[in-house]
């Protein structure tokens, strides 16, 4: 029998979504998107889910609900945010800025309970709004929205400062009324750079396989629940290997201070008792493959690792990126962090079916 999907994962990427939602206790997804890099890993990462490589804009909602197996309960994800980001060009002819629109075709054909929409502050300025309020306008009738509204990861347990806007929709007669103010009241205590990471001192590199290193941490150190919730069961982890950097570089990185800014890289310092700034993802090859800017590790002169990131960005151990450095940042720096996902989903969850949500897992 087929088991039916009930969530879909539109624009997957990586999986930083779709893992909050599962996190918060929903089934399995039926993922989609165009990158078949930027989800290399997703098959060892989401068991039972389904990953579809395809052009979101030549597909329909019809297609997408055959494949679901029936009804979808949710629909989520964050269409490619470069052509709104402040950091790039922001250009009004990007075909890129296009997919907005799609993500709400598909939710309006869909026709799910409620759907997340996740994007860059930058949808929200004068030159963009009027887009995402058009695109809006395609399921306006049908759902109750909720903002756009702008919320950091840092606000609810991770330890990146990472601000983006999301637009929820619910459909009245299947979920209980939600505001803004249900999601705020998840927010928790600042996760610092030392709950994150510190711990990964003590790892050892155990060998490599697959092109991925492979490293095994002690037992959990008492007092950090933040690390202990993302150490993988039996300790092993992948991704770990550092950045061997020329002594020139070395020499730089040894004089900035935490907190501070190599000048010349403009590679920010982390401090252990503070938060990671946001995690850029950098470019693909189409687009001339540039490296986004990564930290400095607080203490040792170099930047931080795959898995440094991951945990800073709340993804846990067992959780496989690429076997390339590269690539690894990419999917890190597009992702949600899982962390402000699962705050999300947990909020909406209670608030279907008049909080009767056993229902929501995979049949």
């Amino acid at each position: 029998m087929q088991h039916r999907r009930h969530m879909v994962d539109l624009f997957s990427g990586c999986g930083g979504f779709g893992l909050g939602a599962r996190a918060a206790g929903f089934g399995a997804e039926l993922a989609f998107d165009i990158d078949p890099i930027l989800t290399s890993s997703h098959s060892s990462n989401f068991p039972g889910s389904e990953l579809t490589l395809t052009d979101l804009s030549k597909t329909s909602g019809t297609e997408i609900k055959a494949k679901a197996g029936g009804d979808v309960l949710g629909v989520f994800g964050g269409p490619p945010c470069q052509a709104f980001s402040a950091m790039g060009y922001r250009k009004i002819d990007d075909p890129r800025r296009d997919l907005l629109r799609h993500f709400f075709r598909l939710v309006d054909e869909i026709a799910p309970a409620f759907f997340v929409m996740e994007n860059v502050v930058g949808l929200s300025y004068a030159d963009a709004k009027p887009e995402l309020d058009a695109a809006l306008e395609t399921v306006a009738g049908r759902y109750e929205i909720v903002g756009p509204m702008i919320l950091d990861a840092a606000d609810f347990g991770a330890a990146t400062k990472r601000r983006r806007l999301f637009v929820i929709g619910y459909d009245p007669a299947r979920c209980d009324p939600f505001v803004e103010a249900d999601l705020l009241a998840a927010r928790k205590p600042a996760i610092t750079v030392s709950d994150a990471i510190a711990d990964l001192a003590l790892a050892i590199e155990t060998g490599e396989a697959d092109g991925f290193d492979y490293w095994r941490l002690p037992a959990a150190p008492d007092g950090n629940p933040y690390a202990a919730s993302l150490r993988a069961a039996d300790g092993t982890f992948t991704g770990h290997r550092p950045t061997l950097h020329t002594d020139a570089v070395v020499t730089r990185f040894l004089a900035v201070p935490p907190g501070g800014t190599d000048k010349i890289g403009r590679h920010p310092r982390l401090r252990w008792d503070g938060q990671c700034p946001t995690l850029r993802a950098g470019t693909g090859s189409d687009r001339g493959s540039f490296q986004s800017v990564r930290p400095i590790h607080p203490n040792d002169p170099r930047v931080i690792t795959v898995r440094e990131a991951a945990r800073l960005q709340g993804f846990p151990d067992s959780f496989r990126f690429h076997p390339t450095v590269w690539h690894s940042f990419r999917m890190i720096g597009n992702s949600v962090s899982p962390v402000m996902s699962e705050a999300i989903f947990t909020t909406l969850k209670s608030k279907l079916f008049g909080g009767q949500s056993a229902s929501v897992a995979a049949e």
